[in-house]
């Protein structure tokens, strides 16, 4: 077992960074603040990590999160759609523009696995589990298990939506799951991050620093 106050990664370990891409970093369509900040330690963790997997929101043009497909909303405002209540966005990471590509500063050249998300038109999808109707999945659930982890860490954008998401799903999953929080920045709309707390500490996900992980 490899469990201990500093936590030295094990084969049955993933590593699962979320949405590093241009539209939520500096400049882009959904910035989330301070977003930039994450490279730096990701990267760090990487390089600890023999498995690493990244997730890519990738909507295509009309998305229905999206404020412009629903006249008279305003970005930030939410809207009933035929799965719940669902947070309205810029139009952002749109497939094949330059605000969807995983940022070129990352350096993780042995992840093996992009898990693409929120392309079905209708449905949004943070977690890189299940899309927001909470029935879709994306596979990821079958691939991990399929390859025996056991352990599951998260870093990321943002925090409170798309992390924080994928983080539950992992531990609902039967994962051990843990959360970077300085590895990841939150957009806090609405109090979404204080919910995002409350919600993984109530799931059992437990948040911890990059400073903890034991490096090679």
């Amino acid at each position: 077992m490899c469990e201990q106050a500093m936590i030295e990664p094990c084969d049955t370990d993933v590593l699962i960074v979320v949405d590093v891409q241009y539209d939520f970093l500096p400049g882009g369509a959904l910035a989330v603040p301070d977003g930039d900040a994450v490279i730096a330690p990701i990267n760090r963790l990487a390089r600890a990590f023999r498995h690493v997997v990244l997730t890519q929101d990738w909507h295509p043009e009309g998305h229905a999160s999206f404020a412009s497909s629903h006249p008279s909303r305003q970005a930030f405002e939410t809207a009933d759609l035929h799965y719940g209540s669902q947070v309205l966005w810029p139009d952002h990471c749109v497939q094949g523009t330059e605000g969807a590509e995983i940022s070129r500063d990352l350096d993780i050249p042995h992840a093996q696995l992009v898990i693409r998300k929120g392309y079905n038109t209708g449905i949004d999808s943070y977690s890189g589990f299940k899309e927001a109707d909470r029935k879709t999945s994306t596979g990821l659930d079958g691939y991990l298990k399929e390859r025996g982890f056991r352990r599951v860490f998260c870093a990321g954008l943002a925090m409170d939506f798309c992390v924080a998401w994928t983080a539950l799903d992992s531990a609902a999953a039967g994962f051990e799951t843990y959360l970077f929080e300085d590895a990841s920045r939150a957009i806090d709309t609405n109090g979404s991050l204080a919910k995002a707390k409350k919600d993984l500490e109530a799931a059992g996900v437990r948040l911890i620093s990059s400073e903890q992980i034991r490096r090679r």
